[in-house]
């Protein structure tokens, strides 16, 4: 497992892309985890932070290398640990005294863990990839005492040399050969998990109450996961979306992104935004444990620091809102929510934006911008010029990355459109940024960061919630057809599912998810099952049973009030609203504490000094909330009540989107109460008999598609009308069989993409790269590839009638004939 966290740089590029190379050669059949540039900023001295290459391996422990690309001519002379250089960007330097260092703080993190303090064997060595070993010695170095275990130029031509330089050098600490456990442990340790343990308290409870049954797997250690690594972990050199489903870890890897950039990179300005107001505890205390252990507890996160910036969409009066800084940066007058046409807050938002957009030129203030809940800043009435305004806004307050590629800037963004509750909008590119920038976030960058990297394993909720909330969501089992879903079997997989069957109308397909996408270990451990549906005549007496199962879980269970329970209400504004408070008073009637989000203090109803804008959850209290609010959030025992209001308009959508929201706030057990007979109760109660295998005849989606895959957003882009590609990242991607008559795709980068049987006539692929690329049986009738690649290109019957093949680079290019 092999993970780049930032490009290379200019400074000695190419030998720190040799060793790296190397290295990955030497270890890519081990049982190992290698980075290149890992985090490590502890405060001091003038000590570069990161550890060049940081190898943990099964069999050898922890190993620093140090990259220096230096030629024998610039090392002046060397001093102990001290070197001198001339011709070179420093005047000395202590390489390995400066990798050791690296070594050492980052073990202060094993010791924190008995099972790996002073278990793990360790190794610091340093890379000279300009230097062979006959120039060090003809330099007289190899004599010196301090002469340190070196990778020569010589040395990195052979595996076996790689792992014998390895092997030989001298160890920093002796450990043993770690077990199975042990490795687990030291890969969650280096991807920072168990900074995310939490503290349980005291349960009272019998052995198989829910609060024992949780207490009991708070030590649980999940398996190392490379995407989630990858993507918290590496600086992308533009643009990147990240989409994941509800539960996969999103915000918290955001959290970690920003919170590395801002450690490794403290002159930039970056700013963290996200939608629901009630997050900002959350982010706040995230991007400062994230702070604090990059930093070994040297440096902690400051809500008033000018470069780091967390910030709520819009903001108000007592809290700096995006909106409202960039107003106040610009001199706009900003607007508030009671001068817009609507009430939609994204819509609102989105209404603001345009006009700030149209008042002003916005100049750019940061360096990076993180943008979380991006689903919930699209919107589909307030348009600025065909762009998103929110994203826009983003997008002008940037730097470029550089002075040539002047619109490529670092902007991030996570989202999941199945959690959007006010909008229908998908968050594609093009419908962010326009045509024009469509392109953006398609494969990957040189260093092989992608631009797009799709999340599809849930940690929060578990195996069976997750699953109905993904049935009641698209409606699987509605008798009349599902109202969104995937056409495609890979943007399945993409969701984390499997496809049995053809996707074709009316075909009978069976829908499996593997419990490697649904690891939480409540499931298979809880006996019975983990979610209910009950129905009622009244709503006083499911508010009744509401009571009697919260008392249930408090007396009993060993639950708390606080995080460990959380009541949502379903329905409109007006209808969550009236519910929220009757189920509030009978609440605090029957000595029970609750609180309403946004309150001044528990039990406090009526709403009209709302202090505490930001908080979700009161100490003692129980929160009930409308999901609006309560997105972001999480608690092991979640109520759903008033099921009934969705099942009134089941065809509408956005109510789907809240249902599924509102369920997969479990992370634990979830009981779903309404009133009345609905068509809704029929299926949701369809839904639990099937458990985790769904068998149904497929039909298309009656309102919406939803598409995951890159190879399917560009084909839906097509049929959209859109020609433009061009440039576009496009390389390994399977395109067969597509029809892309007409398509740009100048200067795109096609290398390895199969496009067997496609139909690209007409199309314009001057200098493209096809290299390696299958077209075989592919329609190129008049299509344009001057200056193009064609190297190992296989055009196997492919029909190039009338083709432009000026200047093409033909080398060892299959089934080549003439036009």
């Amino acid at each position: 497992m092999f993970i780049n966290t930032e490009p290379f740089n200019d400074r000695g590029q190419r030998g720190e892309r040799r060793v790296w190379e190397k290295i990955k050669q030497a270890f890519e059949q081990k049982k190992c985890l290698v980075y290149w540039r890992y985090p490590i900023f502890p405060l001091g001295g003038k000590v570069r932070k990161e550890a060049d290459i940081l190898i943990a391996d099964f069999e050898l422990g922890l190993i620093i290398i140090e990259v220096k690309s230096l030629y024998i001519d610039q090392i002046v002379s060397i001093q102990g640990h001290s070197w001198n250089y001339q011709n070179f960007y420093i005047d000395s330097g202590n390489p390995y005294k400066q990798a050791e260092s690296q070594l050492f703080s980052l073990l202060e993190h094993f010791k924190q863990e008995p099972n790996l303090s002073n278990q793990i064997t360790t190794r610091v060595l340093i890379a000279l990839p300009f230097i062979t070993s006959k120039q060090w010695k003809l330099r007289g170095f190899n004599k010196l005492v301090s002469n340190p275990p070196i990778l020569f130029q010589d040395y990195l031509l052979s595996v076996e040399n790689i792992e014998k330089v390895i092997k030989q050098a001298s160890l920093i600490t002796c450990g043993k050969k770690v077990s199975n456990y042990q490795w687990k442990l030291m890969l969650n340790i280096l991807s920072g998990k168990p900074v995310l343990h939490k503290n349980f308290h005291q349960v009272l409870g019998q052995n198989n109450s829910k609060g024992k049954i949780l207490q009991n797997l708070k030590n649980h250690l999940y398996d190392f996961d490379l995407q989630q690594e990858k993507i918290a972990k590496q600086i992308p050199k533009g643009f990147q979306r990240i989409r994941g489903i509800a539960g996969s870890g999103k915000t918290v890897l955001l959290c970690q992104k920003a919170a590395i950039m801002h450690l490794k990179y403290p002159h930039w300005k970056i700013a963290f935004i996200f939608f629901s107001r009630s997050l900002y505890g959350e982010i706040i205390q995230q991007i400062d444990k994230w702070v604090r252990y990059f930093s070994h507890q040297q440096q902690t996160y400051n809500i008033n620091n000018q470069q780091l910036q967390v910030f709520h969409g819009w903001g108000s009066r007592e809290q700096l809102g995006f909106y409202r800084f960039l107003c106040q940066r610009t001199g706009v007058v900003p607007l508030g929510v009671n001068q817009t046409s609507f009430q939609e807050p994204s819509e609102a938002l989105g209404e603001v934006c345009v006009n700030l957009l149209n008042q002003t030129v916005i100049p750019p203030i940061f360096d990076a911008i993180l943008i979380d809940e991006g689903q919930d800043f699209m919107v589909e009435n307030w348009l600025h010029q065909g762009k998103q305004p929110f994203y826009w806004l983003a997008y002008q307050a940037l730097y470029p990355i550089d002075a040539i590629n002047i619109k490529e800037k670092r902007l991030i963004w996570t989202y999941d459109e199945l959690q959007s509750l006010d909008n229908l909008e998908v968050p594609h590119a093009s419908e962010i940024f326009g045509e024009e920038l469509g392109n953006i976030v398609t494969g990957k960058y040189e260093n092989g960061i992608n631009k797009t990297e799709i999340m599809s394993c849930c940690y929060r909720t578990p195996h069976s919630i997750i699953i109905a909330a993904h049935a009641m969501g698209m409606g699987w089992l509605r008798p009349q057809g599902m109202l969104t879903g995937i056409t495609d079997k890979k943007d399945w997989q993409s969701l984390g599912y499997e496809i049995e069957g053809n996707l074709f109308e009316g075909e009978e397909i069976s829908i499996t998810r593997s419990l490697k996408n649904s690891p939480n270990p409540l499931y298979g451990t809880y006996p019975d099952s983990l979610i209910k549906f009950n129905k009622y005549l009244s709503r006083q007496q499911e508010i009744s049973a509401l009571y009697q199962q919260i008392y249930h879980n408090l007396r009993n269970d060993g639950l708390r009030p606080t995080k460990d329970i959380l009541v949502l209400v379903l329905g409109n504004y007006f209808e969550s609203f009236q519910l929220q408070q009757t189920i509030a008073n009978f609440l605090i009637r029957q000595g029970i504490d609750i609180y309403i989000p946004g309150s001044n203090k528990c039990n406090d109803l009526t709403q009209e000094n709302n202090y505490n804008p930001n908080q979700f959850w009161y100490e003692g209290a129980v929160t009930i909330s409308h999901i609006h609010r309560a997105k972001g959030q999480e608690a092991n025992m979640v109520y759903l009540v008033g099921i009934d209001q969705i099942a009134k308009a089941e065809n509408n959508l956005l109510l789907r989107h809240q249902l599924f929201v509102a369920m997969t706030r479990s992370q634990g057990w979830l009981t779903i109460s309404g009133i009345g007979n609905y068509s809704l109760f029929q299926e949701l109660e369809n839904v639990l008999k099937q458990k985790d295998k769904f068998t149904i005849n497929y039909t298309s989606a009656e309102q919406r598609e939803i598409i995951f895959t890159e190879a399917a957003e560009l084909l839906q882009r097509y049929r959209l009308g859109e020609r433009n590609f061009q440039q576009a990242e496009l390389s390994d991607m399977d395109l067969q069989n597509l029809n892309l008559e007409k398509i740009n795709l100048i200067g795109a980068n096609l290398s390895g993409t199969n496009l067997q049987y496609s139909n690209l006539n007409r199309a314009r692929l001057i200098a493209a790269n096809l290299e390696n690329a299958n077209l075989t049986g592919a329609s190129l009738v008049k299509a344009k590839l001057i200056g193009a690649n064609l190297t190992n290109t296989n055009l196997t019957n492919a029909d190039l009638r009338n083709a432009d093949l000026t200047d093409v680079i033909l080398n060892n290019t299959q089934g080549m004939t003439n036009p």
